[in-house]
Protein backbone atom coordinates (compact mmCIF):
# COMPACT_ATOMS: atom_id res chain seq x y z
CA UNK A 1 0.00 0.00 0.00
CA UNK A 2 1.33 3.14 -0.73
CA UNK A 3 1.28 6.56 1.02
CA UNK A 4 0.31 9.47 -0.94
CA UNK A 5 -0.28 12.01 1.67
CA UNK A 6 3.23 13.06 2.80
CA UNK A 7 4.53 14.03 -1.21
CA UNK A 8 1.45 15.61 -2.45
CA UNK A 9 1.95 18.85 -4.81
CA UNK A 10 1.62 22.16 -3.68
CA UNK A 11 -0.53 24.08 -6.23
CA UNK A 12 0.57 27.68 -6.68
CA UNK A 13 -1.99 30.55 -7.61
CA UNK A 14 -1.09 32.56 -10.19
CA UNK A 15 -0.06 36.26 -9.08
CA UNK A 16 -0.62 37.97 -12.44
CA UNK A 17 -2.35 41.20 -12.73
CA UNK A 18 -6.06 40.76 -14.01
CA UNK A 19 -5.76 41.59 -17.87
CA UNK A 20 -8.94 44.04 -17.93
CA UNK A 21 -6.88 46.73 -15.47
CA UNK A 22 -3.16 46.24 -18.19
CA UNK A 23 -5.47 46.91 -20.92
CA UNK A 24 -7.32 50.07 -19.01
CA UNK A 25 -3.67 51.20 -17.88
CA UNK A 26 -2.42 50.94 -22.18
CA UNK A 27 -5.19 52.58 -23.19
CA UNK A 28 -5.34 55.76 -20.76
CA UNK A 29 -1.04 56.30 -21.07
CA UNK A 30 -1.71 55.64 -25.06
CA UNK A 31 -4.58 58.24 -25.38
CA UNK A 32 -2.05 60.98 -23.14
CA UNK A 33 0.69 59.88 -25.53
CA UNK A 34 -1.05 60.62 -28.79
CA UNK A 35 -0.91 63.95 -29.09
CA UNK A 36 2.78 64.52 -28.00
CA UNK A 37 3.80 61.83 -30.27
CA UNK A 38 1.76 63.64 -32.85
CA UNK A 39 3.62 66.90 -32.32
CA UNK A 40 7.09 65.55 -32.50
CA UNK A 41 6.04 63.78 -35.67
CA UNK A 42 4.81 67.08 -37.18
CA UNK A 43 8.11 68.49 -36.17
CA UNK A 44 10.15 66.17 -37.39
CA UNK A 45 8.35 65.73 -40.84
CA UNK A 46 8.82 69.97 -40.89
CA UNK A 47 12.18 70.11 -40.03
CA UNK A 48 13.80 67.44 -42.52
CA UNK A 49 11.13 67.68 -44.90
CA UNK A 50 10.18 64.16 -45.28
CA UNK A 51 8.13 61.62 -43.48
CA UNK A 52 9.69 60.00 -40.29
CA UNK A 53 10.10 56.37 -40.62
CA UNK A 54 7.17 56.29 -37.52
CA UNK A 55 3.64 57.60 -37.85
CA UNK A 56 2.24 59.15 -34.55
CA UNK A 57 0.08 56.25 -33.77
CA UNK A 58 3.37 53.94 -33.45
CA UNK A 59 5.15 56.25 -31.33
CA UNK A 60 2.41 56.45 -28.93
CA UNK A 61 1.20 52.68 -29.47
CA UNK A 62 5.68 52.11 -28.36
CA UNK A 63 5.06 54.25 -25.57
CA UNK A 64 2.37 53.00 -24.25
CA UNK A 65 4.07 49.40 -24.66
CA UNK A 66 6.84 50.61 -22.74
CA UNK A 67 5.49 52.56 -19.95
CA UNK A 68 2.69 50.13 -19.10
CA UNK A 69 4.81 46.86 -17.97
CA UNK A 70 6.74 49.46 -15.85
CA UNK A 71 3.60 50.57 -14.10
CA UNK A 72 2.64 47.02 -13.22
CA UNK A 73 6.48 45.76 -12.30
CA UNK A 74 6.74 48.69 -9.53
Amino acid sequence: MTDFTSDTPVLRARSAPPKREYYAYFAIIFLAALPLATLTWALGAARRFEMPEKGPLARAWTQARIITPQIFSA
